[in-house]
């Protein structure tokens, strides 16, 4: 494969240019007429395999597909849907205007399975782990009902969500992770440069030490003799953890332990709910049948407690069950919640009552992210007053006896 410049018109007549990937130059011609541009010239420019390149480094360098990429994918295939556009067409022109050479790689083995008569669902199926199981789902769901610009618009939505509540989430826990880094680095320094220092002071005293002190000397000396084996078993301790959470027990036991956190745990089940709620509106407004649907939701959610209370309310809706007493039943939603979706089934309009339940919980999802940095403050300003107060007495109150002793002698 190589890369070749070309230059063109358009529908409209103007000039444009730009590079794009091809066998030949007739490949070239064919994607750019693909594009609606008329080429006027193409040159080769440069071989895609360059000599002396290391292609493990550039594989490991490059960057890769990110939920904003999905996300502009997204908003164009819904712009290009709106406007007509063939779906191939489409594709030769997202590639044309892709910077990122993951993304550009992606949307070329896309339009190869395309070319090769394949639906689009299909084509996305290899990069599940990049698109995730409900937004394959539902294209599968567009292309079956030919309402694949309105999936492509709702998944835009429902994505820019995502981002906007991770961003959040973010932003709010920068300062508190920042002053902990800040705190375990200077307990480094302290203990292995600071107490040592004073610990050769100490030892001309000839007195007995205050409790606080003898503390404070052991655990330094402690930490100097014994840093490699501290620092084995925290890597070890955190390797055997990622590998118990990649469990199925692992995973349900730490999603259930997360949501009982004192103030992120209901900011996630809230966070979570609203994810729920909006894939299932999402997924039912679309089409998709009930049960099938919260299979696809329950993976959704990216949350295995959660998922299985929503598998569970999957096998009562295939035992004949109503919405409302399966969703009652799982002891996750609240009265309000629960009487809304019994409002949405009793007047047939629950895609409606879902969607203003996502709104609700993301109401309360922003509202407590927006509090989380003025709950956590009081907190880490206790642990640093404490953690100051305590290296300040057993460092200082030595000294001040000392003082104390020295002034008694010399008033005697």
């Amino acid at each position: 494969m190589a890369v070749y410049t070309w230059r063109g018109r358009n529908t409209r007549g103007e000039l444009v240019q730009g590079q794009l990937e091809g066998a030949n130059d007739t490949g070239i011609a064919d994607q750019l007429m693909l594009m609606g541009v008329a080429p006027v010239h193409i040159t080769l420019k440069i071989a895609k395999e360059k000599k002396g390149a290391d292609p493990w480094w550039e594989r490991l360098s490059q960057q890769p597909v990110a939920l904003e990429d999905v996300l502009i994918f997204s908003r164009q295939m819904h712009t290009l849907n709106k406007a007509g556009i063939p779906i191939l067409r489409a594709f030769a022109g997202l590639q044309a205007s892709a910077t990122k050479p993951a993304v550009v790689a992606m949307l070329k083995d896309m339009q190869a399975s395309l070319e090769q008569g394949r639906e689009l669902s299909v084509a996305l199926t290899k990069y599940q782990p990049v698109f995730g199981a409900f937004y394959i789902a539902m294209i599968r769901v567009g292309e079956m009902t030919g309402r694949l610009t309105e999936v492509f618009l709702n998944l835009t939505n429902h994505l820019e969500f995502e981002r906007d509540v991770r961003e959040r989430i973010k932003q709010a826990t920068r300062y508190p992770v920042f002053v902990m880094v800040a705190m375990a680095i200077a307990l480094v320094v302290v203990n292995i440069f600071v107490i040592p220092v004073f610990a050769k002071v100490f030892e001309g005293f000839n007195a007995e030490l205050p409790l606080i002190t003898r503390g404070l000397l052991a655990f330094s000396g402690m930490v100097q003799t014994w840093w490699p084996l501290f620092f084995a078993s925290m890597v070890v301790g955190v390797l055997m953890f990622r590998g118990y959470i990649r469990t199925q027990e692992g995973r349900y036991k730490w999603d259930g332990f997360k949501l009982r956190l004192p103030i992120a745990g209901d900011i996630i089940f809230k966070a979570t709910l609203a994810r729920f709620a909006r894939s299932f509106a999402l997924a039912s407004q679309s089409g998709l049948p009930l049960p099938q649907a919260l299979s696809v939701v329950a993976q959704t959610v990216d949350n295995a407690f959660l998922g299985s209370r929503i598998l569970q309310m999957r096998n009562g809706i295939e035992r004949g069950e109503t919405i409302t007493r399966c969703a009652s039943a799982t002891n996750i939603f609240t009265p309000v919640v629960l009487q809304m979706m019994g409002v949405g089934e009793e007047t047939g309009e629950l895609d409606a009552l879902l969607f203003e339940i996502a709104t609700l919980y993301e109401r309360d999802t922003d509202y407590s992210i927006k509090g989380l940095a003025a709950a956590i403050e009081p907190i880490l300003l206790t642990f640093i007053g404490s953690l100051v107060l305590l290296l300040a007495l057993g460092v200082f109150l030595p000294l001040w006896n000392m003082g104390q002793a020295a002034m008694g002698g010399a008033g005697v």
